[in-house]
């Protein structure tokens, strides 16, 4: 393990150290978050760019401690893509279809490289039957690691919200991977892990930058891809709840945000204040409160991911299953996405 906890290290380290540097470039350039819009939790403008320091501490770490695979240096462009996307989106806008395209090209990039989901197992079976996706792979894997990408940008929307959640979701699938023997994920994780914590001390309420679309975006296709490394090297089938379940917070978020604006017959894309941590802070949580409880809630889903990972294949469908039908509960009883009142 002292390898992980080197790459980990490192990462915190770059990842802190970069972070003022970013924060000055983006005072210098302009590229600040304006409190315009009613949604916006802070009230002065925000530098942008802590996606930056982000992403030179998972590049760094990734060319050093992980091996130049045609896997890796995908992954890596793709990432390069992304960032790009998000600098401009930062700076000057960018419209959402267009976003949209930058990231099914990066994620296709990946594709590319060999992070691909190829076969779908059935657990229940005595010999480990896989059914092959065949051409159905390459719309699931965008449509995963898209969606993904978009999740953890969805919930940026509190002092380090986003940055913590991503951290520990690394550190659920680190520890998913180390139950399946995965050695490269482990690695990939760790580094992931390690630059978002480094962030962190500079993002926590109350923040004195933002990783804007440049971080969220990058963290997400990041743990994105990662998680479709273990689905394919997994050999059952409920592998695929692990990553559902270590990404639980921002995936279930978004899944009750798209029930929500559906029922409302509002766009799906249309953001609104109706999120989790909008709730928690309407019952008089402040910011702190509410970024600690969602974290809280983030390392139980995550601890969940692990019992299964370790579990039998039907006890880790029973679980999955069971956890799946309480959290849309509580959801429900929460008013996540319950219909408004006409």
């Amino acid at each position: 393990m002292t390898s992980y906890l080197i790459a980990f290290l490192s990462a915190v380290i770059i990842s802190f150290i970069m972070t003022p540097p970013a924060r000055k470039l983006a005072l210098k350039v302009g590229a600040l978050d304006i409190p315009k819009d009613p949604r916006k939790i802070h009230k002065k403008p925000m530098p942008y760019f802590g996606g930056l320091a982000i992403y030179i501490s998972i590049m760094a770490c990734m060319f050093v401690y992980l091996p130049h695979t045609r896997t890796n240096l995908f992954i890596m462009a793709g990432a390069t893509l992304i960032v790009m996307t998000g600098i401009v989106d930062d700076m000057y806008g960018m419209p959402a279809k267009v976003k949209m395209l930058m990231q099914l090209v990066a994620a296709f990039v990946a594709l590319k490289g060999g992070v691909q989901i190829h076969f779908i197992s059935n657990p229940l079976s005595e010999t480990g039957m896989s059914y092959l996706l065949s051409w159905l792979s390459y719309p699931i894997t965008l449509f995963w690691i898209v969606g993904i990408t978009n999740t953890i940008n969805l919930i940026d929307g509190l002092d380090g919200l986003a940055s913590g959640v991503a951290s520990i979701a690394a550190t659920t699938l680190l520890f998913t991977a180390a139950t399946m023997g995965h050695d490269f994920i482990m690695m990939q994780c760790a580094i992931i892990a390690g630059a978002s914590l480094g962030f962190l001390p500079f993002n926590f309420n109350p923040a004195k930058i933002f990783m804007g679309d440049t971080g969220s975006l990058l963290l997400g296709y990041m743990l994105a891809v990662t998680s479709v490394s273990g689905m394919v090297k997994s050999v059952a089938a409920v592998a695929l709840a692990v990553p559902v379940f270590a990404l639980g917070l921002p995936i279930f978020d978004t899944t009750f945000a798209i029930i929500r604006r559906y029922l409302n017959n509002k766009p799906i894309m249309q953001a609104d204040k109706d999120h989790l941590h909008h709730k928690l802070m309407r019952i008089g949580l402040n910011q702190r409160q509410t970024v600690l409880i969602m974290y809280f809630i983030s390392m139980m889903l995550g601890i969940v991911a692990v019992i299964i990972a370790d579990a039998d294949p039907f006890t880790g469908i029973i679980l999955a299953t069971i956890m799946v039908i309480a959290v849309f509960y509580f959801a429900g009883k929460a008013g996540l996405f319950k219909k408004k009142e006409q």
